[in-house]
Order: C-alpha cells, then sequence, then structure tokens
C-alpha cells in the first residue's frame, strides 16, 4: 500500500513538471514504475506509453485554443508514428528487457540534452514551403517505432522534425507535436497488449495522479524562471538516465568504486565543458542590424538613406567630400 501511494504521489510530481516544462517530465515515468512500483520493464513500457499518452492529450487543450495546432501536419506525422509506434511494440516482444532498458536509459540521456540545450530558434519566423510528405511519412514511422520500443514521447525528435519539414513556427510545431505524441503512444500501447499484461488498477491510477499534476503544473508555469526549471530538470533527468543505465550492469561492475569515480569525474568534466562553451557562446559580442546597416565600408558611396541616418552630424565640409565622391566613377 506504501509502495502505491508512493507511485501516485510521484506521478503527480511528473506530472507537475509536464504542466510546468511543456514536455520532457513524461521521461520519468518508466523507471518510476520499475523501481518504485516493482513492474517488470516491459510492463512498465507499456504502462508509461498510456500515461504519456493521456497527458499528452490533456496538455495539448491550450495550444487547440490558442490556435497552434497544424491538423494536416500533425495527422500525417502522427499516422506515421502510429504505424512505427504500434510495430515498435509488437517487436518489443522478441527483444530482451535488458536491451529495451538501455535504449530507454540512452533516450533519457538524449532528452537531458535537449532540454537543458534549449529549443533553438524559438523566435524564428515560420518557413512557409510545401509539405514534403515522404520525408514527414519516413521520419514519422522511424520516431514512431522509438516511441514503441522504450516507452518514450520522443518530444525533442518530433518537434525540430515539425518545424524544419513541416515549416511550422516553434510554438506551433510544439502544440503539434503533443497530437502526434499522443497518436503514437496510444499506438504502441496498443502494440505491447498483445503480450504484456497491464495492472489496470495502478495503470488507472498513475494516469489520473500525471494528468492532476499537469493541470497543477500548467497553471504554476511562469511562476519559476522556465529556463532555470528545466535545465535543472534535465540534469536530474541525467542522474536517472546513468542510475538506469548502471542498473543494466553486470552486478560485479555496478558495486565497483573505481567505475563510479570514472562516471562521477566524467559527468563533472562533461558539466564543466559544456559550462564553458556556454559562457563563451553568450559573451561573444554581435553586431545589431542596425549597426551592421549604418556603418558604411571604406570607399562605398553613401545614399540618401545612409545620408539621413547620419543626421546633424554632417556638417557642411563633410556633405561637400560625400557629394565628391559619389561624383567620382
Amino acid at each position: 500500500m506504501t509502495g502505491l501511494v508512493l507511485t501516485v504521489a510521484l506521478a503527480t510530481v511528473i506530472g507537475v513538471s509536464l504542466g510546468m516544462l511543456g514536455g520532457g517530465g513524461s521521461i520519468l515515468a518508466v523507471p518510476l514504475l520499475i523501481y518504485v512500483a516493482g513492474l517488470p520493464a516491459k510492463e512498465a513500457i507499456a504502462t508509461s506509453l498510456l500515461v504519456v499518452g493521456a497527458t499528452s492529450t490533456v496538455a495539448v487543450i491550450p495550444h487547440l485554443r490558442a490556435g497552434r495546432v497544424r491538423w494536416r501536419t500533425g495527422l500525417i506525422f502522427g499516422v506515421a508514428g502510429m504505424t512505427g509506434a504500434y510495430t515498435g511494440g509488437r517487436l518489443a516482444a522478441y527483444i530482451p528487457a535488458g536491451l529495451l532498458l538501455t535504449a530507454f536509459a540512452v533516450m533519457m540521456l538524449a532528452t537531458a540534452a535537449a532540454m537543458i540545450r534549449g529549443r533553438r530558434g524559438a523566435e524564428s519566423k515560420p518557413v512557409p514551403h510545401e509539405l514534403p510528405v515522404f520525408r514527414v511519412v519516413i521520419d514519422g514511422v522511424a520516431v514512431g517505432l522509438v516511441t514503441g520500443l522504450v516507452g518514450a514521447g520522443g518530444g525533442f525528435l518530433v518537434v525540430p522534425a515539425l518545424a524544419l519539414l513541416g515549416g511550422l513556427s516553434m510554438p506551433v510545431a510544439v502544440g503539434t507535436s503533443l497530437v502526434v505524441i499522443a497518436m503514437k503512444s496510444f499506438a504502441g500501447f496498443a502494440g505491447y497488449l498483445h503480450t504484456v499484461t497491464i495492472n489496470w488498477g495502478l495503470a488507472a491510477a498513475v494516469t489520473l495522479a500525471a494528468v492532476a499534476g499537469s493541470l497543477i503544473g500548467a497553471k504554476l508555469a511562469g511562476r519559476i524562471p522556465a529556463d532555470t526549471l528545466r535545465k535543472s530538470f534535465g540534469w536530474f533527468v541525467v542522474v536517472m538516465g546513468l542510475f538506469v543505465l548502471a542498473q543494466q550492469l553486470p552486478a560485479h561492475l555496478r558495486t565497483s568504486p573505481v567505475l563510479w569515480a570514472v562516471t562521477a569525474a566524467t559527468a563533472v568534466a562533461a558539466a564543466a565543458a559544456i559550462a564553458v562553451w556556454r559562457r563563451r557562446h553568450h559573451s561573444e559580442p554581435v553586431p545589431s542590424a542596425l549597426q551592421v546597416r549604418s556603418t558604411p565600408q571604406p570607399g562605398a558611396p553613401m545614399n540618401g538613406a545612409a545620408r539621413r541616418s547620419a543626421g546633424p552630424s554632417v556638417n557642411g565640409t563633410t556633405r561637400h567630400a560625400i557629394n565628391n565622391q559619389e561624383a567620382t566613377p
């Protein structure tokens, strides 16, 4: 009974993080179901797909109201993703659980890296072009296959694909991705149902807790700096991903102090390298468009707009020199 209460409480926390971050929080559903609820790996992956699908369905509602969902692009990508996810769910029956969890741990680390790095080009304008349907279908099937196998939504893969292939702005890509994630998560769940027995009581409790938490998180969003929250949560996912990965090692390696010392040193070195790179990247001065536009090249003639931008500082002597420069062939 204590395990169930703790599982539901932590599922609520996962839902809150999902509501506040807009994605990524559900990646912790599989470790929660395995290490806290005590489910077998494949049953935990199947149950997590139900949780991800339900929370994504609820999370898309505010995006729908704001008009940030493109149905044609989302449905094409989503149907392709459903095909891949259902196939992945069926194939998982023939893959050892340890290999699935290793792949899931790698997925966790990739998701954490995307969260720490942040979304690039969030303010960029959409690039309208003809939707490359064949490429969207191929990408949708591939991403769906990953989702069906390891039980993660894969939002960090879907959002860039929608932005690049669909020509969607980042906010619209995020809203549309929730439709895609819900569709392929439910399809992957259906694929697992052929070979896995679901604890429906636990699945319903975790799903309802995660959905309720996402609604709470949505109301709390904005009260904590999103960038700080996302990066902190990303580093937590890194720790959990390394933990899941370590659990797949042989027992004598899991307890080796040398292995953990090397792992800790590598993690510290990676964090330091990222911090140094980010500091250098942000410290480089970037000339504004106004500065570039208003700074003439040596020997280049000044047109009327440049002359007007010089304003009162251009005296008669300078203006005479400019006129002479423009008259010179």
